[in-house]
This record gives C-alpha cells, structure tokens and sequence, in this order.
C-alpha cells in the first residue's frame, strides 16, 4: 500500500461502488481507505453482505453530506422465496420453517405482496442494524438473546411483481422490483408477505439499483471509482459540488456573500423552504445552508482546502 497522504491531497467527493456479494459495507470503505491511502471515508446506507449494487461512499469533506445522502428514497431488485422462513429473513440465515406453498396461485402471490404497499408499520428483522440499548440487534441475537423491534413507520412507494416461478414442488419464486423510502427492510417485505400467506418468506437475492439521484449504472469497483478520483473525474465519481447539486436545490453566491459564510455570519433569506447548495463565484461549495427568518444560516460548512 503506498503511504497514507493527508486527507487535503485528496479531492472531495462521492464514490458510487457496486458493491459485489460477501462484503460488508464496512469493508468498501475499507477497500476505499486502501485504494486512497486516506483515512476519511464513510458511506450513507448500510447494505447486508448478501445484497449487491449501489453503495455512495463520502470521501473527506464529502463525508459531511452523507447524512442527507442517506435519507433519499430507495430502490431494489430482489428475488422472493415463500415457503421458507429464516431467522435472518435471508437466505443467509438458518430455515426456521417450512410450508409448501404448491396451492399458491400467481393471483394470491400477487396480492399478498399488493398489501406491502403504502404507509406500512413495519418491524425490522432482529438481524438488522437497529440498536437495543446501545447493542446492534445482530449483535444481541448472535448472543442468543431474543430481540423484539418495535415497528417504524415506512412507505413502499411501488412493488413490481415481473416473474413469478417454481424452482421446486413446494416453493415460489418472486422477482420484484421495489421503490421505497429510506429505513425499509426488503427482507421484511419478504417475511411478512410469506407470514400472510401461511407459508413463510425469505430473501434470496437484494440489488440496490438507486439511491436518490444517484443509479447504480454509474458506479464501478471500489479502485475504479477511486481512481476515477484520483484523476480528478471519471466514472463511479462525483466531485463535492456536482455531488451536492444532484441532491440540493442550488444557491448562487456573490463574492461577498460567499466571505460573509467563510466567517460564518449569515447571508439575507430568499424564502425558498429546505437546504441548498451555496456555490461560490468560483463554481466551489461552500456550505449547505437553509433560511432561518429573514436569514439564511449554515447547516454544513465546507471551508477552503
């Protein structure tokens, strides 16, 4: 690995990785800090090892609008097994039960997974990243605890029913395309669809194919979104203020309004509601900022490197 360099070397920005089966999200960003050589690098929307596709990747100061980058809507490709309840909801996971599901007619598939659509209360798997009492609640049943989630509040904005198949005598298979809000749990569509129908459900495969404004047809390998960067353009990556155009309403600044934010004193509203990129003369971000009454304050600095 060459030697680690300062974060400042490094142009800002965001990678869009495909992220392949069997990997973390957590070692993306690792792989990322290897193929940089640089410490500061975070990710909005944690995917399971199972799942592939679309992973954004904050790289220094870029880290800063990962928080806003999260909470977009989301949309997946997944296959659907009924007939199969795991504990992880997943086909990672131990089969805790098993019902055939050769009465199942496409009508009733079809229906079943209808009623996941909508504003659902919907109670994450006991496998997922929520914390318990500040333990992740993986983390608590790997231990042998029995965890109980409460529900969250989610929106299932479309649910696309494309192939419906027989891979055996007693199971079904699903293929779906999902759009959702950020926070639902496709393996959870999966269980509860099954549970309706008295036969179980299960994941067998996840792809994130879009977050936001960002689609994974325009994300690449960890080192080749990196290298992208590195030479300052190219596919898998998006400087700080392409990045934050994409997600943000634009601000144009004027020269004094831009010094006024580097001290950060506030700048005259423009009643326009939300967060906007403040973009200086110079075409550089200089910080998220947001109407507060007859001013406008900053929520995000991003100073000069």
């Amino acid at each position: 690995m060459s030697p680690r360099r300062p974060d400042a070397d490094v142009p800002p920005g965001l990678l869009l990785v495909d992220k392949p089966g069997g990997m973390t999200s957590h070692d993306v960003v690792a792989r990322a800090r290897r193929a940089l050589s640089v410490r500061k690098v975070g990710h909005a929307g944690t995917l399971d090892p199972m799942a592939t596709g679309l992973l954004v990747l904050g790289v220094g100061t870029a880290t800063r609008l990962l928080g806003h980058v999260g909470g977009h809507d989301k949309t997946y490709d997944a296959t659907i097994r009924l007939g199969q309840a795991t504990v992880t909801d997943d086909r990672e996971g131990e089969v805790l039960t098993t019902a055939s599901a050769a009465h199942l007619d496409d009508d009733a598939v079809r229906a079943a997974l209808a009623a996941q659509t909508g504003a659902l209360q919907q109670v994450p798997s006991a496998v997922s990243a929520v914390k318990v009492d500040g333990r992740r609640s993986y983390d608590r049943v790997r231990a042998g605890e029995t965890v109980e989630l409460t529900p969250r509040s989610v929106t299932v904005h479309r649910l696309q029913v494309h192939r419906v198949t027989r891979p055996g005598p007693d199971l079904v298979d699903v293929d779906v395309t999902v759009e959702c809000t950020a926070g639902t749990y496709i393996r959870a569509i999966a269980r509860d669809a099954g549970a309706a129908l008295g036969v179980g459900g299960h994941l067998t495969a996840l792809r994130r194919t879009a977050s936001g404004p960002f689609a994974v047809a325009e994300a690449g390998t960890v080192e080749d979104s990196a290298a992208s960067l590195v030479a300052g353009g190219g596919p898998g990556f998006l400087g700080l203020t392409q990045a934050a155009r994409l997600v943000f309403p634009e601000r144009r600044l004027s020269a004094e309004e831009a010094r006024a934010l580097g001290y950060g004193q506030r700048i005259p509203a423009t009643g326009a509601a939300g967060l906007h990129a403040a973009v200086d003369p110079a075409g550089r971000l200089a910080a998220l900022v947001e109407d507060a009454g007859q001013t406008a304050r900053v929520t995000v600095g991003f100073p000069p490197a």
